[in-house]
């Protein structure tokens, strides 16, 4: 058990991440998305949680893994081409994950999607939380234009509005 990464989440508030996802930076996300969905067939998702509930902070669950739980209540892997993108971030822990449905994980290397979330933590480190979100949802954009381009204007199946935990 890690006491330093328990006593992160635990005074980790509602009022910090309000903080550091202001209404403008949710704003400046929702907007990124939405233009994100104009280009390509991927569907992206973002989501900022807090900390972890005290019952899997105890038992040690990791980010990654509640990355894949928050992918699945959600239903990101419910969309028509399985084209469904997380970009998940827990904020105690300043720790980003990108879980992609199959029909994206397929084309893009772990390696890629490791790249842009190693990326938005050095922003989020120095406290950049609007700048590391949107060049992350940028670079994410980039790799699904590469793969996934659209050809005609795709439907928005997941919401562009970034989903605050």
């Amino acid at each position: 058990m890690d006491l330093k990464r328990i006593i992160r989440h635990l005074l980790m508030t509602r009022w910090r991440v309000r903080a550091a996802f202001p209404p403008r930076t949710l704003l400046a996300i929702e907007e990124a998305i939405r233009d994100s969905h104009k280009i390509h067939i991927g569907q992206v998702m973002s989501v900022v949680e807090g900390a972890l509930h005290s019952a899997a902070l105890f038992d040690g669950l990791t980010a990654r893994e509640r990355a894949i739980d928050v992918f699945l209540q959600l239903r990101v892997w419910d969309t028509e081409h399985n084209n469904g993108v997380l970009i998940y971030l827990l904020l105690a822990d300043r720790d980003v994950e990108i879980i992609a449905d199959r029909g994206i994980h397929s084309r893009v290397s772990g390696d890629e999607w490791e790249a842009v979330c190693r990326m938005m933590e050095a922003a989020f480190q120095r406290g950049k939380y609007q700048t590391g979100a949107v060049r992350g949802i940028e670079q994410v954009t980039a790799l699904l234009k590469k793969h996934f381009p659209a050809h005609r204007p795709p439907r928005e199946e997941l919401p562009s509005s970034p989903v605050v935990m």
